[in-house]
Formats: structure tokens, C-alpha cells, sequence
């Protein structure tokens, strides 16, 4: 039997499949030797990952080209988002239309391993290999800015806090700044009147007086926080393909949203079909029959899955997809063949036939 093309396709979408509970079922007297289960349908789980970026003016904005010759500050609030990425992960889920009941002599015990879902993984072995599941970003929340946290009002001097006037508090504030940087450079030139006892402690005021002036300056230049959040979309081809499909949207506010809520921009996926599942073919080239109460299994095809934010394309893979192709079926006689039965393995995400060789 030719399963090589089916193999490669079969482990391809296998590697995607995640760690999962598994039953093992023999067929006997009390199943009437009938073992049953449901193919799957290949869902495509979709893993966002955006970005969201807030800029806040610092208070003296209006003086840092002054005082600092900062010429980028940030005068104004604002927010904005974007895409950093997309995973695209097949998955198989059964497919209620495509049940099925294989039917067995008494003679042989032939046993059958299911997903948690009925979804075959192997008969007379303990199923599928996997791989390693894909990594999923994880969401980071932003870091604290320069002006969260006590270094900040430890920076702010008594002289800043007495004055009335923006200006004269912006002029304090660089004069401050110039300071902090010349007792760092003294200590670093170890001319400083009070040098640290040692290593450790020099480094500490250091990263005091670094934090110090971060806050200063984050009050002419103005502050930026980065967070970025993680969202799963899941989409469930059919035969034909899609274009242009939303399956979320990104807001700079409220980050990443259902489809059908307006308030963000859209994020769409693509689904080119690229081959279909055909029947097999014998030695001679002509197509298998398929054989009486046989052990079904999908044939699939396979699709080009795009994911596109802002006219780019984020991700795009080529992925094998159960609802491509076709179902067809193994002769239920080479599982109880006293002399050398066999064992077959699945793919829980597309039905496909990976291995049927005879039981070691």
C-alpha cells in the first residue's frame, strides 16, 4: 500500500496537536464487536498577538527643546495599535456528519484508541505520535514608566514643589538633571566626596541616580508604555475558499475585540485551497474500491491559511484541512488476522491514515 504522500501530511498536522486524554476500547461480546467513532472536521485556531502603545506629555513638554534640547517630545495623549504576529494551529473536532461503526470477527481482540471526543488515534496500538505543540505568545502588560514609583517623587526637590510657575519648576527640574549626571560622573571618575564602600553599593547609587533623572526627563520628553495582548480566534473552513474574512478587530483602546464589534480595525483571514483529497490508486493507477465495512478514514486536501492586518499579510501557512477531502476506507480483516494482524495510526486533527503496518 502507497501511504507516502499521506504520511508527510498526516505528521505535518499531527505536530499541532496538543497533549490530550485518550480512551482505548476492544471490541467484544459486549459492543457486538463494533467499535464506533467520528472523524474529524479541522478547525484553525488563530493566535493574535498586538501591541498597544500609550503616550502621555510630561508636564514640562512645552521646555524641553529649552532646557533640554529634546526635539521628539511627546505633546500630546494618544494611543495606538498594531499586529505583532499570528499562530495558526489546526485542530481536529468530530464531525457529527461522519460517524462511523467498524465491524469485527470474534476470534482476535482488536482494540481502538479515542480522543476524549471520539476521534480515532490508532486501532490496535495506543495511537498517534505528536510533536511538540507551537509556541503561543504569551500577553505582557506594560512596564512602569519613569514617573511611577517613589524614585519618582524623590526626584521632585523641595524647591520644585514651593514654586508656583511652570516655568521656573522646568528650569529647576534640568538644573536637577545636570546634577544628578555630574555625581554620577564623579563617581564613576571615583573623584565623588562620599564614594561607595564597594562594588555593590556604587552600583546601587548609580541606579538611584539613573532612575532619578528618567523621571526628570520623563517630564519634558514624556512617557511611553508598551503592553501587548494575546487573543484566539477559530475559524472552520469549509470546501471552498474564503477571502477577505474578519475574524476580529484591534482598537488602540480596548485592544482585541470580537468581529462584529465596529470600534476596532479588522483582522482577516484568507483560505486558498490548494489540493483535494482523491481516492487511492493500486499499482495500476486506477482507483481503490472501497472495501466492505471497511475502517474509514479521511483522505485530506490542504489549504493556504492567511492572516492580514492593515492590507500585510501577518501569517500564512499551508495547513491539511479534513472537509478537502474525501473518506475512504481499510479492510476491517487485516485487524484480527490471527497470523499477522495489523495496527493503523491517525491524525486526530484530519482523520488521515499515517501508518498500517502489522503489530510488532
Amino acid at each position: 500500500m502507497k501511504y507516502g504522500i499521506l504520511l508527510i501530511v498526516a505528521l505535518v498536522s499531527a505536530g499541532t496537536a496538543a497533549a490530550q486524554t485518550s480512551q482505548r476500547i476492544t471490541a467484544g461480546k459486549a459492543n457486538e464487536y463494533g467499535l464506533t467513532y467520528t472523524l474529524p472536521a479541522t478547525a484553525v485556531d488563530i493566535y493574535v498577538e498586538a501591541e498597544l502603545t500609550e503616550k502621555q506629555p510630561g508636564e514640562f513638554y512645552n521646555y524641553a527643546r529649552r532646557h533640554l534640547s529634546i526635539t521628539d517630545a511627546v505633546t500630546a495623549p494618544s494611543t495606538t495599535a498594531r499586529v505583532l504576529s499570528a499562530v495558526i494551529v489546526p485542530r481536529g473536532i468530530p464531525d457529527s456528519d461522519n460517524r462511523w461503526t467498524a465491524q469485527f470477527k470474534p476470534g482476535q481482540a482488536v482494540s481502538i484508541s479515542l480522543t476524549d471526543t471520539d476521534i480515532p488515534l490508532g486501532i490496535n496500538t495506543d495511537g498517534a505520535p505528536t510533536a511538540a505543540a507551537p509556541a503561543i505568545p504569551a500577553a505582557r502588560p506594560a512596564a512602569p514608566t519613569p514617573l511611577e514609583g517613589d524614585i519618582a517623587r524623590q526626584a521632585v526637590t523641595p524647591d520644585m514643589v514651593r514654586s508656583a510657575s511652570v516655568s521656573k519648576k522646568a528650569e529647576l527640574a534640568a538644573q536637577r538633571i545636570f546634577e544628578l549626571r555630574e555625581m554620577r560622573s564623579d563617581i564613576l571618575s571615583g573623584q565623588a566626596d562620599n564614594m561607595p564602600s564597594d562594588g555593590a553599593a556604587m552600583q546601587l547609587v548609580l541606579d538611584n541616580l539613573s532612575a532619578q533623572e528618567a523621571a526628570l526627563t520623563a517630564m519634558f520628553a514624556g512617557t511611553t508604555s508598551t503592553s501587548t495582548v494575546v487573543r484566539k480566534y477559530t475559524v472552520i473552513p469549509d470546501s471552498t475558499d474564503v477571502s477577505g474574512r474578519v475574524i476580529g478587530r484591534l482598537s488602540a483602546v480596548d485592544g482585541l475585540l470580537d468581529a462584529d464589534n465596529l470600534a476596532g480595525s479588522p483582522i482577516t483571514v484568507d483560505i486558498k485551497v490548494v489540493e483535494r483529497g482523491a481516492v487511492p490508486v493500486n499499482e495500476k493507477g486506477e482507483p481503490k474500491i472501497f472495501p466492505k465495512g471497511g475502517v474509514a478514514y479521511t483522505v485530506p486536501g490542504s489549504a493556504n491559511v492567511s492572516v492580514n492586518y492593515n492590507g500585510n499579510v501577518v501569517e500564512s501557512s499551508l495547513i491539511p484541512v479534513a472537509q478537502l477531502g474525501i473518506t475512504f476506507g481499510i479492510n476491517p480483516a487485516l485487524f484480527y488476522d490471527k497470523k499477522a494482524p495489523y495496527s493503523a495510526t491517525f491524525d486526530p486533527v484530519t482523520g488521515a491514515l499515517i501508518n498500517l503496518a502489522p503489530v510488532e
